[in-house]
């Protein structure tokens, strides 16, 4: 042996000698100290060797005494017992996990635990392992030390269920949480459904049904506009929508059967005039019959073009863009195409837009300038089919207000009082002798009071009276009103 180790080996034993763990000191230090916290304490020395064990802690001299059960009892199990030993035992076997098991070796092999061995190399240690009743026991390990030498290692473990308990109480009262949690929300779908599912169920069910139209009865949306919602809201706008929809649907079928009735007429004269025409002998009556042949063919083009012209309208005017429209430039181009066009004998046409201090944007409307201008030349055509012979058309225009008028005045004989509303009904006539036969297909007025309405304007008819006496009739006059655009003036 070397000097030096022998050396070293003295010094080493001197330190073990002077600075040895007295059990009797330490135990009442750690009893005091794990009584609170109600865990096990352990002090191992260098060698490993348990000297201090809280568990086993009693004075000399004294009998220790340990209460045992009653014999032949059995704890009476409650709902609640049964209830929490149920969780116990679901929450362990979802919980489960691969700890180590805690093993009790005796007091001379501390070093076989893994955590002591480490505090009697001088570094802390922790470890978590399992009791034979799967309860979690927690063991910290430090060295004790003196003027940085190890003198032996203090074990703190907790005991059997102490963790387990706590997990658990945080456990059932997360579970509690999850509970109301769970009892609010299905609380909340249930008022849901209610107020939101249930309605918007309904309405789509209505609309399901309006869309297949299977039933003769026409289907009604629900209605919810009482509700300050976007439900009532929906309600209204589907009832709306389904409103006019069923009005178009109606509009439709009374076009269809205005359309079947009025080529009816044409048809059944063309198929008589056809008839006829082999078998007639004189030259004139064959002219004749050629000439209601002719007429009738003139009428079916007019009509299918009038009709052609009215079943695309509403198509046109929702795809087409508004635009400013000047109706004063509008009404002088119309009227001078009308002047040039005119029939020799037709009357004159006089224009008047009245003067205003509002600029030249006083006469601008938002709209479509071509269906405007065919709304002017009906009502031209109109008012020249039914002036006499050199009359005159006079054609005003005038700023009122956020609107602007146009009246279209002529010596006609009038409008018979019971037809001033008819006669913007489609395929409706009053023309007196031969030009109510095939002359006018009916359409004008109606198409001109569409397009009219689709620019959210107002047309009438009113008849123009004597101002000596106003029981007598002078004429028609053709009212527009259109609103006026919010074009700065200047």
């Amino acid at each position: 042996m070397q000097p030096g180790e022998s050396t070293s080996l003295k010094n080493e034993d001197i330190n073990r000698l002077e600075f040895p763990i007295n059990p009797e000191r330490a135990a009442p230090i750690l009893e005091r100290l794990i009584v609170p916290t109600k865990t096990r304490a352990r002090i191992y020395d260098r060698d490993g060797v348990l000297i201090v064990d809280t568990l086993n802690l009693h004075n000399r001299g004294s009998i220790l005494r340990f209460d045992l059960p009653p014999p032949n009892t059995k704890k009476k199990k409650t709902f609640a017992t049964f209830f929490k030993d149920l969780w116990n035992r679901v929450t362990r076997w979802i919980f489960s996990n691969n700890l180590p098991l805690q093993r009790e070796l005796g007091g001379h092999n501390g070093r076989a635990f893994p955590e002591v061995v480490n505090a009697l190399s001088g570094s802390k240690a922790s470890v978590v392992r399992v009791n034979k009743q799967g309860e979690l026991i927690v063991s910290v390990a430090v060295p004790i030390q003196r003027f940085r030498a190890v003198l032996g290692a203090l074990v703190l473990s907790t005991e059997g269920g102490d963790i387990d308990n706590i997990v658990r109480a945080e456990r059932w009262a997360i579970f509690r949480v999850f509970l109301v949690a769970a009892s609010v929300t299905v609380l909340l779908s249930l008022l849901l459904a209610g107020t939101i599912a249930g309605p918007v169920k309904r309405l789509a069910r209505a609309a399901e049904l309006v869309r297949r139209g299977g039933t003769k009865a026409r289907i009604e949306i629900p209605d919810l506009t009482e509700r300050r919602d976007e439900i009532g809201y929906l309600s209204g706008s589907l009832r709306e929508m389904t409103e006019a929809l069923y009005g178009r649907i109606d509009a439709i079928e009374r076009f269809a059967a205005d359309v079947a009735h009025e080529l009816k007429n044409p048809l059944t004269s063309l198929r008589s005039a056809a008839e006829t025409l082999p078998l007639a002998k004189d030259n004139l009556v064959r002219q004749r019959l050629l000439e209601i042949i002719e007429d009738d063919v003139k009428r079916l083009d007019r009509l299918i073009s009038d009709i052609s012209d009215a079943s695309r309208l509403d198509a046109e005017l929702a795809r087409e863009e508004m635009e400013p429209v000047n109706i004063a430039l509008l009404l002088e181009a119309v009227v001078t195409v009308a002047r040039d066009t005119k029939p020799d004998d037709a009357g004159s046409i006089l224009l008047d837009v009245a003067p205003t201090d509002m600029g030249p944007d006083a006469f601008v409307v938002e709209g479509r300038d071509i269906r405007l201008g065919q709304v002017i030349r009906n009502l031209l055509d109109n008012a020249q089919s039914f002036s006499p012979p050199h009359g005159t058309i006079r054609v005003t225009a005038a700023r009122d207000g956020d609107e602007i008028e146009i009246i279209i005045d002529d010596e006609g004989p009038g409008i018979p009082p019971q037809s001033l509303i008819r006669i913007f009904d489609r395929f409706y006539t009053d023309r007196p002798g031969a030009d109510a036969f095939g002359k006018n297909s009916g359409l004008g007025l109606s198409i001109s009071k569409q397009i009219i309405e689709a620019h959210q304007g107002k047309i009438w008819a009113e008849n123009r009276t004597a101002d000596d006496d106003e029981q007598r009739i002078i004429g028609a006059s053709f009212h527009v009103r259109l609103p006026a655009a919010n074009v700065a003036t200047g």
